[in-house]
């Protein structure tokens, strides 16, 4: 339990230094590295890291995409057929090692990850830039909060309940997930009444450009948080499959009690390009004056 502790401090700090520094690099390389962890645990775990060469195409492309998304997506083109010709040609001449099935979860993965985590970075770079720091945190707290919701109701009221996906991950319960939801959804209005009286008795007061005071859209966020919670609980069991499959109970040791990368964004990676979608569109955060 003290590890658990110690690694989620140092976790939170790690993640709260990027929003200090507050810098579109730091976003960009943050979701590289992340990027490029949770594929490289995967292919340790499938065990198909042992082929070099297919390995070395799937990491590079994994570490190219958020930058050339960000930076020239134009190029994203031509970084997508050289990374499938890549993939192609280490079967071609690895054809009795490799077979389709590899290749496709190689081509998902490679392909998932960092598309999906790099919405985090458009949720920063696309939305106001008053209040992209807050809905960069909303976007991850939300999902990881439903599932320790989801944890402690499932474990306080959800014995012998109804099981959710009794083989995938026998530990859900319907209790548990109905749970994670009401965690999330006051979870989600207490952030935006937090920020919103942040924002106007303290970071206001410091901004260097003063707008006026913000009126969050509570209801909103609260309402929205539902959703990204049911598509954490999706990402959260697709990752369980492949756990199960490769018989293992953890992707990787970066973080003692928490697994390491995809054990800890594998709840983020549906529930971020939703957000971005949705935040794209609307975004709950009016400036008032006065």
């Amino acid at each position: 339990m003290l590890k658990k502790v110690l690694s989620g401090v140092v976790g939170v700090a790690v993640g709260l230094l990027f929003l200090w520094i507050d810098r579109k690099e730091a976003f960009v390389i943050g979701v590289a590295l992340i990027s490029v962890g949770a594929v490289y645990e995967i292919l340790v775990a499938t065990k198909y890291i042992k082929n070099i060469a297919l390995a070395a195409v799937s990491l590079a492309f994994v570490a190219a995409v958020p930058f050339v998304l960000n930076y020239d997506i134009n190029h994203m083109r031509y970084i997508a057929f050289a990374f499938i010709i890549g993939l192609f040609t280490v079967m071609l001449f690895n054809h009795q090692k490799i077979k389709y099935a590899q290749l496709s979860l190689v081509a998902v993965v490679s392909l998932c990850i960092p598309f999906s985590l790099s919405c985090l970075a458009f949720i920063y770079t696309t939305l106001p830039e008053q209040h992209r720091l807050f809905i960069v945190l909303y976007t991850c707290v939300v999902t990881w909060v439903s599932d320790s919701g989801a944890y402690f109701a499932g474990t306080l009221f959800g014995k012998g309940k109804r099981k959710m996906a009794p083989v995938i991950s026998p530990n859900k319960t319907w209790v548990g997930f109905a749970g994670g939801l009401v965690v999330a959804a006051v979870f989600g209005a207490g952030l935006g009444f937090g920020y919103e009286y942040l924002y106007n008795h303290y970071i206001m007061d410091n901004s260097a450009s003063v707008m006026g005071e913000i009126k969050v859209n509570v209801w909103f966020l609260s309402a929205m948080a539902v959703p990204c919670a049911i598509l954490g609980v999706l990402g959260d069991l697709s990752a369980s499959i492949l756990k199960r499959e490769c018989a293992v109970k953890d992707f990787g040791k970066i973080m003692p009690g928490h697994g390491g990368f995809v054990d800890r964004f594998d709840s983020v990676l549906f529930s971020a390009p939703f957000a971005y979608l949705v935040f794209l569109q609307y975004v709950p955060i009016r400036f008032m004056w006065w």
